[in-house]
């Protein structure tokens, strides 16, 4: 178990359905990070794009590759969505990569406003992925509207939320960040992009973390993109000790 976990959010414009450009761009931006995990925004090759024909990888395609790699090499872990086809489908997909180890989920609640229904195929299973002692709950975006999704029932420490989401929204992305912590006493990390995509949406980052009782985390500003802070796993326990509302959960399951 690590006790204290620092983490690098990377909150940048998207250059639109460019892969290889974004790619490189983030070795840049986060050479000499000095963190345990990088959390990159919702389709952080692509931007929000409803042209999975022409953007989609294949599933552990050149995207994930790069962010094995990159994990292997600097003895971390790296986590973002991917516009991904598997099987004649596609796939809104949150890769979390360790050196020894990687975990999938496909974005459940697809964002049928942005016309993501039609495109994408949703999952529909709940995943949680482990590094260095700590469990990860892993959403995507639109995700973080529905609480029951997103409901600790494993006793996960850290809720992971990469978006794209645009600031005429920004108000509802802070407080349903804060909320999501609050209800399930754990850290809730929230990436999003900045710039204007080629839909004409205006983004303007506002990544937050908050801790276990819903307090703002200061993000220290590492570069121009690239913001840090610190978690620590025996602040949340003491919490949970302390308070045991976890304790108090309604006893019911997803089908």
């Amino acid at each position: 178990m690590t006790e204290k976990l620092k983490i690098s959010l990377a909150e940048f414009d998207i250059d639109w359905e460019n892969p290889k450009e974004n790619r490189v761009f983030l070795d840049e931006l986060t050479e000499n990070h000095n963190s345990d995990l990088i959390v990159l925004p919702e389709m952080f090759t692509t931007g929000f794009s409803m042209n999975p024909e022409l953007i989609a990888e294949e599933a552990y395609g050149k995207t994930y590759k790069w962010m094995k790699s990159k994990a292997e090499k600097e003895g971390i872990a790296i986590c973002g969505s991917v516009s991904t086809r598997e099987a004649g489908k596609f796939y809104n997909r949150f890769y979390f990569v360790t050196p020894e180890k990687d975990w999938h989920y496909d974005k459940k609640h697809l964002f049928g406003y942005g016309k993501e229904t039609g495109e994408y195929t949703p999952g529909n299973q709940i995943v949680t992925a482990e590094f260095k002692g700590w469990k990860f709950r892993l959403i995507v975006c639109y995700d973080l509207r529905f609480p029951v999704w997103s409901r600790n029932t494993d006793d996960y420490d850290v809720l992971l939320c990469p978006a794209n989401w645009p600031a005429v929204r920004n108000e509802q992305w802070k407080a349903l960040l804060k909320a999501r912590a609050i209800e399930n006493m754990a850290y809730c990390v929230g990436v999003n992009r900045i710039g204007v995509d080629d839909y004409d949406l205006e983004y303007t980052g506002v990544s937050k973390v908050f801790d276990a009782i819903g307090t703002e985390l200061k993000l220290k500003r590492i570069n121009k993109f690239l913001l840090q802070t610190e978690l620590s796993y025996e602040s949340t326990q003491k919490f949970r000790q302390n308070y045991g509302f976890l304790n108090d959960r309604d006893k019911f399951e997803l089908i």
